[in-house]
């Protein structure tokens, strides 16, 4: 009795399956034009290229990931040379994989370099292996061991991997409202008080006479110093540094 499994969509138990016998007859007549070989020979191996998918992890994305993953089987059998004398998985599944890491480089919001991709592959993999092991949810040092890989370039390529998420994502929905993560998230640099300082700071400079508007504006904003200033503006260093004070007193009071 076969049992229902699905991946990414596609019940497994309704898929055939062919020994390596029948593989190597089925290529020859694919080679010989026989399209209805060819489409048999595809449903066959379908079940290779969900195997491989889950490699890759189950998060969103995985139909798209099966799609390419069908494209390097397909890529496989137009390629494949029976004069190789090796099975056709042995040949199909680097393709596979490569068309599938192809995509993921290339789509990702985010440019992450393949050596960085490659560490965190490696790394799903082991975590994979020690699962099927007996260890139950292993620890980045375990699969650092396992790699042998630092533990901090593992953790970064892991990181770097994971897809962003909006920060207008629904992280909580009742049905009657809904929370925003961006909601969830406090700015500790940006706060309440730190704006209401610099919104007054606006407004005190504002309210300067010209002259000292554009001296703090250029000591402060463009860091010059006073000779600077007092080279461009065509006074003295200590009328500079007279107008300064005064205008720093002015802020000070208005604020």
């Amino acid at each position: 009795m076969s049992h229902r499994v699905e991946i990414c969509g596609v019940n497994t138990s309704n898929l055939p399956k062919i020994n390596s016998a029948q593989s190597l007859e089925l290529i020859k007549k694919i080679q010989n034009g026989d399209d209805a070989a060819r489409e048999y020979f595809i449903i066959c191996n379908i079940r290779l290229v969900l195997s491989l998918v889950q490699r890759f992890g189950t998060k969103a994305g995985s139909d798209d990931l099966f799609q390419v993953g069908c494209v390097g089987l397909i890529k496989a059998l137009n390629n494949f040379d029976t004069s190789l004398n090796v099975r056709f998985s042995t040949y199909a599944v680097p393709m596979i994989i490569g068309e599938i890491r192809r995509f993921l480089r290339d789509s990702s919001t985010l440019k992450i370099s393949r050596n960085i991709r490659d560490i965190a592959y490696k790394a799903m993999q082991a975590r994979e292996k020690l699962e099927a092991s007996g260890r139950d949810d292993p620890s980045l040092t375990e699969i650092a061991a396992e790699i042998d890989i630092p533990l901090t370039e593992i953790s970064c390529a892991l990181d770097a991997i994971c897809d962003p998420v909006s920060l207008y994502e629904s992280v909580f929905n009742d049905g009657d409202s809904s929370i925003m993560l961006m909601e969830q998230i406090s700015d500790t640099k940006n706060t309440d008080e730190k704006w209401i300082e610099e919104t007054a700071l606006k407004e005190a400079v504002k309210k300067l006479p010209e002259r000292e508007r554009n001296i703090i504006y250029m000591r402060y904003y463009l860091g010059k110093t006073q000779t600077e200033i007092s080279d461009e503006i065509k006074i003295s260093q200590a009328q500079v540094s007279r107008l300064e004070k005064n205008a720093l007193a002015q802020i000070k009071k208005h604020m």
